[in-house]
């Protein structure tokens, strides 16, 4: 597999590619936290860094699909300054009061939303809901600086893959025009099984993993788009995702690739449970 150094080569003035990324539990970043203690995190952590290097290659701006926001319709963040949504529980009082204050990127927002408008979408727009820590928790370690700006695309109530796949396709000319797209979830979802851990999160998220990097490579985006929209049948898909949140958002990444076949960036085991992170382009 190619380094980010030799991917990146001469990259100036191509296409940005479309990325899925696992952003991890809850905000595991936690500045002087333990989470760099918990099995597969130091690993994470390291290849999210790896992002940052997309601003030599032209990158102005991110538009973020993360599994913590879903609409009646694909719905636009048109804010100039988000704040941050701490949408967990149970965690230490400073993870209540982390800051990352990179501004929202409107006009992006705009021109995700006359794509998708051009696509026969009926488009929300809004401008005041935070960044979720689907977006910030990753973010915050690719560009800790928070000056990168950003704008975000809500999932659409219903989860239907073939609607996020085709989402995407809408929006790949974005990838032209200095944008990287970003699908922030996680291959492997299920709570129950990440806490009580054991053989048969390993073999089940291992058996899934597989399956969605075979489909997610297929070089035709028609065929890839029909391989992934029938998710369910997949090996021990339905263990993995008991509510498939997480994993639209590859969807939308892979629909945005194009002809662009999925490469497996990042591979490893959080707690137990295999993940992936997938780049398209």
């Amino acid at each position: 597999m190619a380094t980010h150094a030799e991917h990146l080569k001469d990259r100036a003035g191509r296409r940005l590619p479309a990325i899925y990324l696992p952003h991890g539990g809850g905000p595991w970043n936690l500045p002087g936290g333990d989470s760099m203690d918990l099995p597969g995190y130091a690993a994470l952590r390291s290849w999210i860094g790896t992002l940052a290097a997309y601003r030599d290659a032209g990158m102005r701006a991110i538009l973020i699909i993360s599994a913590h926001w879903e609409e009646a319709v694909p719905t636009v963040h048109e804010g100039a300054a988000p704040g941050l949504l701490y949408d967990y529980y149970g965690f230490p009082e400073s993870a209540y009061r982390l800051s990352w204050p990179a501004p929202g990127e409107p006009s992006v927002a705009s021109e995700a939303a006359a794509l998708l408008g051009a696509a026969g979408y009926e488009v929300g727009r809004e401008l005041d809901r935070g960044y979720d820590h689907g977006t910030f928790v990753p973010l915050m370690i690719a560009f800790p600086e928070a000056d990168l700006p950003v704008a975000q695309l809500s999932l659409v109530e219903g989860l239907d893959p073939a609607t996020h796949f085709r989402i995407g396709r809408a929006l790949e000319p974005l990838r032209e025009r200095g944008v990287l797209i970003l699908g922030s979830g996680m291959s492997y979802h299920n709570l129950r099984g990440f806490f009580s851990g054991g053989p048969a999160v390993a073999r089940d998220s291992a058996a899934f993993d597989a399956w969605l990097g075979e489909a997610a490579a297929i070089p035709d985006p028609e065929a890839r788009g029909e391989a992934l929209s029938r998710w369910r049948a997949a090996p021990s898909a339905l263990a993995c995702h008991p509510r498939s949140e997480h994993l639209a958002p590859l969807f939308v990444a892979a629909g945005a690739g194009g002809a662009d076949p999925g490469v497996r960036e990042f591979g490893g085991a959080l707690m137990g449970a295999t993940v992936s992170g997938i780049r398209f382009g």
